[in-house]
């Protein structure tokens, strides 16, 4: 009778909804990795090319921690879920990213141990240190505004002439946001209980979902592919942001900070309404399609933004702010309708299609930023009135447009069955 009771009062503390307070400690956890990832796409790419990789080592930095963190995404996720022990896990994944990540932002390190600054030794240091991050960052796996509220202060008023400058700022935006993301780990360690896994509970038997069952399903692969061409379209676009509004609109330095913080803001206002939202198979593709139009209409404008009219680049990154947040959001719950109720097993698809994510984002961008120092720059022989089609105008304009419009086509292709229901869990941004 009393094993009855126990397993009762188990499955009755399972299913009871987090709170609000316990629903903010939790997304408090994530902050280090939202803080940096933000980081990481935004300005990892500018800040190797600025101090003097080139392009295509800048794409293998880039590549490496991709292939790192898809990998390690999917072990750590296989691991977790057979043998628990989450706030180890994510207390070590923390640690390396802060020490990694301090690490690519705070200079070659083996450039320091060897005392030569060569482009090879380079491409390696920050190689292995990317990896690195990336190991940690999935060990502990919306974006952040306080990345950029450092990043604002410190490129409006920083000075940028030599390569010390160049690196002192990036510097500074690292370690302020490692330091602002280590609280947050810490309130959350000690807000947090250890969680149990489903099937430690007295008198439940749960069976696991083999991962050929997943294969089996039609729904899996379209749903890997909305997944996969949504974090396309939010990874591409926010790696190539900072050069194009400095590069081709030739607006001021403090706009690396400011465009990506408007879209930021724009899709956490969004994101929040999203949450009250009950949904059902059919708004899931709905809201979907409609961010993923919208984000084609914003592609247009990026294709065809003069110089001159370089202002409106705000006004465009307010609406690539909804449409990032209305995709994201709809994908993520895509996922959980491919899951449905009984979560065992989970771990492989989350796991797999995250690591379709890193994989195809990382070889993407290692091509696009490895062709860019051979786009023709006509930038010179045009008027401000028309605009320059570089490498860079159609690495934001039109990979993700046509990204976005494939995704919409597949969704429309998509049967799902989903019980209305309310996100009560933190929603992704751009992490």
């Amino acid at each position: 009778m009393k094993d009855m009771t126990n397993t009762v009062d188990c499955e009755d503390s399972l299913n009871r909804p987090l709170g609000r307070c316990n629903v903010f400690i939790y997304g408090v956890g994530h902050m280090l990795n939202d803080i940096t990832s933000a980081c990481w796409f935004t300005y990892l790419l500018v800040y190797l090319t600025d101090i003097g990789l080139s392009p295509g080592d800048a794409a293998i930095v880039m590549l490496s921690g991709q292939v790192a963190d898809g990998f390690m995404t999917v072990f750590s996720g296989e691991l977790i879920d057979r043998f628990g022990h989450f706030k180890i896990w994510h207390g070590a994944g923390s640690l390396l990213v802060a020490v990694s990540f301090s690490s690519v932002f705070g200079g070659c390190v083996l450039c320091q141990i060897f005392g030569t600054n060569s482009s090879t030794l380079q491409t390696v240091g920050y190689s292995i240190f990317a990896a690195i991050f990336n190991i940690g960052w999935a060990a502990t796996q919306v974006a952040n505004l306080s990345l950029y509220g450092v990043a604002l202060i410190v490129f409006s008023f920083g000075k940028s002439i030599s390569l010390g400058d160049i690196e002192s700022q990036y510097r500074w935006i690292a370690y302020s946001s490692i330091a602002i993301g280590c609280c947050f780990v810490g309130i959350f360690h000690l807000g947090t209980k250890e969680p149990r896994l489903k099937d430690s509970f007295p008198g439940k038997v749960c069976v696991r979902i083999e991962w050929a069952y997943w294969f089996r399903k039609v729904l899996y692969y379209q749903v890997a592919l909305v997944y996969l061409l949504t974090r396309l379209v939010t990874n591409v676009s926010q790696a190539f942001f900072a050069f194009f509004v400095i590069n081709d609109l030739q607006m001021a330095v403090s706009s690396k900070a400011l465009v990506p913080a408007i879209i930021y803001i724009c899709s956490f206002v969004i994101s929040i309404i999203l949450q009250e939202i009950s949904w059902t198979g059919r708004r899931l593709k709905t809201v979907f399609s409609v961010g993923g139009i919208l984000w084609v209409i914003c592609g247009i404008g990026i294709l065809l933004l003069p110089q001159s009219l370089s202002g409106y680049m705000y006004l465009i990154s307010i609406f690539i702010g909804i449409a990032n947040a209305l995709m994201m959001v709809t994908a993520a719950g895509m996922q959980s309708a491919l899951v449905g109720q009984d979560l065992n097993g989970c771990a492989f698809v989350y796991g797999s299609l995250s690591f379709l994510d890193k994989m195809s984002c990382g070889l993407v961008l290692y091509f696009l930023e490895s062709y860019l120092n051979t786009s023709p720059n006509i930038q010179g022989f045009l008027t401000l009135s028309v605009p320059s089609y570089t490498l860079t105008r159609y690495a934001l304009g039109l990979v993700p447009a046509i990204c976005a419009f494939l995704g919409v086509a597949v969704t429309f292709s998509m049967d799902l069955e989903t019980t209305p229901k309310a996100l009560i869990d933190p929603l992704p941004l751009l992490a």
